[in-house]
């Protein structure tokens, strides 16, 4: 079930056009089908898609606001690429988001933090781990594994969002998921399974001795990684 279709399900409502719509192409973007750059026409992706070119603007417009896509004047619509500036100031908002979250929630539990913080993040990590298929190339996971990894990694870092209780950042935080998920598209070619889930174990089994700091390390291992 796509996250539009959940949702509104969970509301008791049928998905609309637009949502449905949506969905799909969010799903074709973050699973690479619809790669970095590449034209969104509305014309081409109402057929396909079997609905109306309004439905498809309303939808592309959702798209640009959650930086899947982007608009340009005379250049139209398209899906959104990293570069390395880009990249980079994303991993300076996640640290000024992340890092300062787990600074309040070690704050918040006295100075440590306790399992039942960390197992949501610790239970994103098992999981991940179901789908590694032993071999440790980068780039090497199928489609649709390396697409739950990619939900899974983001829901590790909610986690540990979450852990601070700071409505405000955990709000802001949440405003980024879909940018998060394409993040992760973009680094796997330097990844594999078995990778990502040494690196955020390694950074679980560090956060209750270095803290903050942990995570800082980790998201400019992440950053150099991708920019080099």
């Amino acid at each position: 079930m796509t996250d539009a279709a959940a949702s509104a399900d969970a509301a008791g409502n049928a998905p609309t056009a637009v949502e449905r719509a949506t969905a799909q192409l969010r799903e074709e973007i973050l699973s690479g089908t619809l790669p970095p750059d590449e034209p969104l026409r509305e014309e081409s992706c109402a057929a396909r898609l079997g609905v109306s070119r309004h439905t498809i603007r309303a939808a592309f417009q959702r798209l640009v606001a959650e930086r899947l896509a982007v608009a340009e004047p005379y250049r139209g619509v398209r899906v959104t690429s990293f570069d390395d500036a880009q990249l980079l100031a994303l991993q300076q908002l996640r640290a000024a988001l992340e890092v300062e979250a787990v600074r309040i929630a070690f704050q918040r539990f006295g100075g440590a933090l306790p399992e039942a913080a960390l197992a949501p993040a610790r239970a994103a990590i098992d999981a991940m781990e179901r789908l590694s298929t032993g071999d440790d190339r980068p780039g090497s996971a199928p489609d649709a594994a390396w697409l739950e990894v990619e939900r899974l990694h983001a829901d590790f870092h909610s986690a540990l969002v979450a852990a601070s209780g700071s409505p405000r950042i955990i709000e802001i935080h949440t405003t980024l998921g879909s940018e998060l998920l394409l993040f992760i598209l973009h680094a796997r070619t330097h990844y594999s399974v078995a990778s990502v889930v040494e690196e955020h174990r390694r950074l679980l089994d560090e956060l209750p001795t270095r803290g903050p700091e942990a995570l800082r390390a980790h998201l400019e291992h992440s950053t150099r990684l991708l920019l080099d």
